[in-house]
């Protein structure tokens, strides 16, 4: 099926309206192969010498998993890779074995009739700073020691902590000295680090330089394969100190655990103790619950001979009596007289070298754009640069933050505020994606949004589900989720697929557990279904290809009961088609029609629709069979 872009849709070469629906491959892709999964400490500091061969899954193993993924309706992926699974040896050291097997995992996709576009994923910059990304030696070229950032505050690393792992500190790493300084560096370091520089190149431009080469890398190998339809420039992109407006303060993305301020970061990666806030999180927000002395031994956070280079660029410097203190405390949110905005000015130039690089290997490439999290996407122009998409992000935040799943309360995602009560919690939902849609079509025009995650965790209720089989919470929790997708007639890919999540550690990475697969659930390996989760949300009936304009679309998992409606367009003549998948009709299903006829075909889960021209408006409706047999 041919992806093209008619203003805020997908179309096919039929002119069908297509909505798109499928997962992120997957969750563990982030750690090398097979042992790189972030509790494991041994080996962790030898980062040069690692591989993602293996990630998502072995190639013996790709038959299953396409398999199973293609049963389920999940046909369009979210393909993760990682800067550090190319080039982790060193700079311009490219892992050719880990390309081979790109091509081949890729490859094989396609023939199992799964699309993708390839995610530049990245948290917290690198797995030596408490998330995933970018290789340790891009640390190394900023004069930074990886083996000293726990002592020295720079991040919380779970190799290094242990477990048990803190729930969701990890985004705590984007605010802390190591990512800030690295997405600062990497982002704006010609005008906030002017003297920083590798072998005389700016090192603003060293590590651009690095990772569009590693991207144009993975775009060669790939060019070629139709299934292929684009690439993502990079998975939730942070501006590190950019555009922080005081130094002396807490400005981050979420103040949990020892929340230093930046000055404090900087201090502590210098070898000056602070004693620093500690935070926590519960139904009403962050609380403050004290505060501990970090870095009691002086470490130093940079590598000898370093002297830091925020001090060497004048933001801070020891006064008499040897005490610290900060110069330039709005440093970073002004550059001359201009006040400075991450997404505008530094992200969205980033963002047209990725689309040049891209283009120039594959220039019908679809770009999937997107911002920070809880941010603006990037101002785009779609006539200038074509093919692009909104690609943002959604989840339930106080399920996410809290692995608690409360049907009657929600958090606004964009606000933050609390909502009470079950069907205001929905609808809560379902405008939040709406804005999400509308601030996309507002910043870069009209293009298609999709939802390029969403998801929830399945160690809910610390994992009572695991034992007893009943996973009916995260059931409610992902239906809520799938509610405002269909709500908003939106595509989306969720986070995620994780071949070998285990009950354990779940994704592998950082306590994380949101696969809708997990080896530990699967009783029967001939089943494909066996092994998944909350699979009555997952597994639902949608409309693929649409012969006009979608209006309406909804799925209730408890009556099995599916509503479309759409306006037709006169110049389609394929036919609708919808997924119906057996999962949920075992016995067959009904079909009601406002109009015209339909095929149904139980042997590929589709049914295929023929309007009439007598109505304007379509209906279709679907619901179990009262008979046993189809």
């Amino acid at each position: 099926m041919q992806l093209e872009i008619d203003g805020p849709w997908f179309k096919d070469e039929h002119g069908r309206t297509l909505i798109l629906r499928g997962v992120n491959l997957g969750g563990s892709s982030k750690v090398p192969y097979p042992d790189g999964a972030t509790h494991i400490r041994e080996g962790f500091y030898e980062h040069r010498d690692v591989s993602f061969v293996g990630r998502p899954f072995p190639l013996e193993e790709a038959g299953e998993h396409f398999r199973r993924l293609h049963a389920w309706g999940l046909r369009f992926l979210r393909f993760v890779v990682t800067w550090e699974a190319v080039e982790h040896a060193g700079p311009g050291i490219y892992d050719q074995d880990y390309l081979d097997y790109l091509y081949e995992v890729v490859r094989r996709a396609g023939e199992h009739g799964l699309q993708l576009f390839i995610d530049c994923h990245q948290d917290a910059w690198s797995r030596m700073s408490g998330g995933d990304g970018a290789p340790g030696w891009t640390f190394e070229a900023a004069g930074l020691d990886v083996t000293q950032f726990s002592e020295t505050g720079a991040a919380i690393v779970h190799a290094i902590h242990g477990d048990p792992f803190p729930r969701m500190i990890w985004p705590t790493n984007y605010s802390k000295l190591a990512a800030a300084t690295m997405f600062t560096l990497f982002f704006g370091g010609n005008d906030f680090a002017p003297r920083a520089t590798v072998d005389g190149e700016p090192v603003q431009e060293f590590l651009q330089r690095h990772y569009l080469e590693a991207l144009r890398q993975v775009a060669l190998r790939l060019r070629g394969l139709p299934h292929v339809v684009g690439y993502g420039c990079m998975n939730e992109p942070w501006a590190g100190y950019i555009g922080w407006p005081d130094l002396s303060k807490f400005e981050g993305l979420l103040r949990l655990g020892q929340s230093p301020t930046p000055f404090q970061s900087m201090l502590l990666g210098a070898g000056y103790p602070q004693e620093v806030e500690v935070w926590n999180i519960g139904l009403r927000g962050p609380r403050r619950q004290g505060a501990e002395t970090v870095n009691l031994e002086g470490a130093r956070a940079w590598l000898d001979g370093r002297n830091g280079l925020w001090r060497e660029e004048g933001i801070w410097d020891v006064g008499p009596g040897g005490k610290p203190r900060l110069l330039r405390p709005e440093y970073f949110a002004r550059v001359g007289d201009h006040a400075v905005n991450f997404v505008d000015d530094y992200l969205q130039p980033f963002l047209r070298r990725v689309a040049g690089t891209i283009r120039a290997v594959d220039p019908e490439a679809i770009l999937f754009l997107e911002g920070p999290p809880r941010s603006s996407p990037p101002r785009w122009d779609p006539d200038e640069v074509p093919r692009t998409v909104h690609a943002a992000h959604w989840y339930d935040g106080l399920t996410l933050a809290t692995k608690t799943y409360a049907p009657s309360l929600g958090v606004d995602f964009m606000t933050g505020r609390l909502v009470a009560g079950r069907r205001r919690v929905r609808r809560s939902f379902a405008a939040q994606m709406a804005r999400l849609q509308a601030e996309g079509t507002e910043r870069m025009g009209e293009v298609p949004t999709l939802i390029g995650e969403f998801g929830i965790p399945f160690d809910l209720g610390k994992k009572k589900a695991y034992e007893s089989g009943d996973f009916s919470r995260q059931i409610q929790a992902m239906d809520d989720s799938f509610y405002a997708l269909e709500a908003n007639l939106l595509g989306g890919t969720l986070w995620n697929y994780t071949a070998d999540n285990d009950n354990e550690h779940g994704d592998q990475w950082n306590g994380e557990d949101l696969s809708i697969f997990s080896r530990d659930q699967q009783q029967d390996p001939d089943d494909l279904n066996s092994g998944g989760r909350a699979l009555e949300a997952v597994v639902r009936p949608y409309a693929r290809a649409v012969a006009g304009e979608p209006l309406e679309m909804s799925f209730n998992p408890g009556r099995r009961e599916f509503k479309f409606a759409f306006r037709h367009d006169p110049a389609v003549r394929s036919p609708t088609e919808l997924y119906v998948p057996n999962f949920q009709y075992p016995h067959g299903y009904e079909v009601v029609v406002s109009d015209g006829e339909y095929r149904a075909d139980r042997d590929n889960q589709l049914l295929e629709y023929n309007h009439s021209e007598d109505l304007e408006v379509h209906q279709l409706r679907l619901r179990p069979s009262k008979r046993r047999a189809w």
